[in-house]
């Protein structure tokens, strides 16, 4: 149901996980991700740890899914100073070419623990049906 769009992305993410570059805006990093089909429903799971409702930003154009997420630094006053901070900041963004199978319309998201689900609908016509075959007329009905 997916289709992958950069394959060096991958690549990129072990890079900065290995030097501990955190993302920008103009080139943020890539956020972990699971998807598999539940069903009726092509779930996906985004890895956010740290990061708020109101820093994660999903947009859909045509079959093009995009999410953006921004973890920020904890407010700290003047009097603190910080340790040690291995805790990766910044954005993370993800961008999906979904299946022309899958309902865009009726997206469905979830945001607990620090993981982020989108369960999409597969199309009426993409589920699969029984096709029967008429007695002797040779011809083959689709029923559905």
């Amino acid at each position: 149901m997916l289709m992958r769009t950069d394959p060096f992305r991958e690549m990129d993410r072990i890079v900065q996980q290995l030097s501990g570059t955190s993302g920008t805006w103009s080139k943020p990093s890539v956020m972990p991700m699971d998807a598999y089909r539940e069903g009726d429903t092509y779930v996906i799971a985004f890895d956010l740890p740290g990061v708020h409702t109101e820093a994660i930003d999903i947009d859909v154009e045509r079959n093009m899914l995009t999410v953006k997420a921004e973890r920020r630094p904890v407010a700290k006053a003047d009097s603190v100073k910080m340790e040690l901070s291995e805790r990766p900041l910044g954005v993370s963004s993800r961008q999906i070419m979904l299946a022309d199978t899958l309902d865009t319309e009726h997206i469905e998201a979830d945001y607990d623990a620090g993981v982020l689900t989108l369960r999409i609908p597969i199309t009426e016509r993409a589920r699969p049906r029984k096709v029967s075959i008429g007695a002797g007329s040779g011809r083959k009905r689709i029923s559905g």
